[in-house]
Order: C-alpha cells, then sequence, then structure tokens
C-alpha cells in the first residue's frame, strides 16, 4: 500500500541542474534507506545514491561531487540535487525504500539532458 512518488524530471542542457523529490510516508520512511537508483535507454537499471534512516549517505562513483541526496524527515521526502549534468545522465531516475521487511520503488521520472 506505500506508494513512492517522483517528481522534479524533466529536459536540461548539459551543465545544467535539477532537484528530483520523492514522497513516501512516515512509517516506511522513518525505518527505511532512501535510494535513487536510474535506467538509460538500452541500459540495466544501476544505482545512483542512498541516505540511510540514520544518516549514512554514499554515492556511485559516477555522479559523486555532482549529485547530492538529503532527507526531509518531517515531510518523508527524499530529494536529489543533480548539478553538472552530462548527456549520460539522461534516464529514468526511480526512487528506492528498502528495510529488512520491504523493497519499494516508485514509478519513475524522466531525466533528459541535452543540447
Amino acid at each position: 500500500q506505500v506508494q513512492l512518488v517522483e517528481s522534479g524530471g524533466g529536459l536540461v542542457q548539459p551543465g545544467g541542474s535539477l532537484r528530483l523529490s520523492c514522497a513516501s510516508s512516515r512509517s516506511i520512511f522513518s525505518g527505511s534507506a532512501m535510494g535513487w537508483y536510474r535506467q538509460a535507454p538500452g541500459k540495466e537499471r544501476e544505482w545512483v545514491a542512498t541516505a540511510t534512516s540514520s544518516g549514512t549517505i554514499t554515492y556511485a562513483d559516477s555522479v559523486k561531487g555532482r549529485f547530492t541526496i538529503s532527507r526531509d524527515n518531517a515531510e518523508n521526502t527524499v530529494y536529489l540535487q543533480m548539478n553538472s549534468l552530462k548527456p549520460e545522465d539522461t534516464a529514468v531516475y526511480y526512487c528506492n525504500a528498502k528495510n529488512a521487511f520491504r523493497n519499494n520503488w516508485g514509478k519513475g521520472t524522466l531525466v533528459t539532458v541535452s543540447s
């Protein structure tokens, strides 16, 4: 019954920025690691970043230094600030909530980086 709802995708030029949002519920958010994944055209889904419930943050090497994941615990929302975007960042970005019992996914939001 828990739904993850992504928003913020769109078309941006190389070097530009976007901020993605993922809204969840308190019960799943407060005890879950929140993550972002992406799937480029013709490619498999890959992990981008994770923010645990205790505040530990990790990034894929491909986005380290450019992307920032953050949590708003009061609003049960996780964000992905994407700066210095490259064409290879073009993908559908998915929100993920994972704990010992559940692994939930949003439906995705499309990010297109192109001139």
